[in-house]
């Protein structure tokens, strides 16, 4: 089943203005790459049902002297992404959240700018193992951070590998990210 995704242009001032629709992650690839290219304001594609924006592009560019700390995570249950993008922005991160493997290698490489990935811990490990490599081979420089479930100690191949508990991994993303912990 494909999500409809809303896509927006977002202004200097802030202000979001609706921009289209889009069935898919394939083709929010092709509508966000098409608009990336008609203006220099950021762009994000959004599921308006749970809020989860899924795609950002032109990040930075609008608002250059606000430097950004985005946090991509790849999940595997739409549930438990919801409740941690949740987390993540209260703590004040911007957060794309993007469910499965597939979705994911299709729309990442649309923003450059990534901060961090988190990989969730409700997929298999066969899965987590192939998107760590993946995310390595296309984003070096980039830390990416495993929740893990109780069964796995650790994620071959991620920065950093913790239990998916909000308080063990919550100190990991400021530290990884270069930011002081917020309690």
């Amino acid at each position: 089943m494909q999500r409809d995704y809303d896509l927006f242009e977002q202004f200097p001032d802030g202000s979001p203005m609706w921009r289209g629709r889009a069935a898919g992650i394939p083709e929010v690839r092709r509508q966000l790459s098409e608009l990336s290219q008609k203006t220099r304001n950021e762009c994000f594609a959004m599921h308006l049902a749970t809020k989860e924006v899924v795609a950002r592009v032109n990040v930075g560019r609008s608002r250059p002297e606000i430097e950004k700390r985005i946090v991509c995570q790849i999940a595997y249950d739409h549930a438990i992404a919801t409740e941690r993008t949740d987390v993540l922005r209260a703590k004040g991160y911007e957060v794309v959240t993007i469910i499965g493997n597939e979705a994911a290698k299709l729309v990442l490489d649309l923003c450059p700018g990534w901060n961090l990935f988190i990989v969730g811990h409700c997929g298999p490990n066969e899965a987590r193992e192939e998107i760590v490599s993946w995310l390595k081979t296309k984003f070096p420089a980039v830390p990416i951070l495993a929740l893990n479930p109780p069964t796995t100690l650790v994620l071959h191949g991620a920065d950093y590998n913790v239990k998916h508990d909000d308080k063990l991994w919550l100190p990991l993303v400021a530290r990884a990210l270069g930011r002081p912990s917020a309690a």
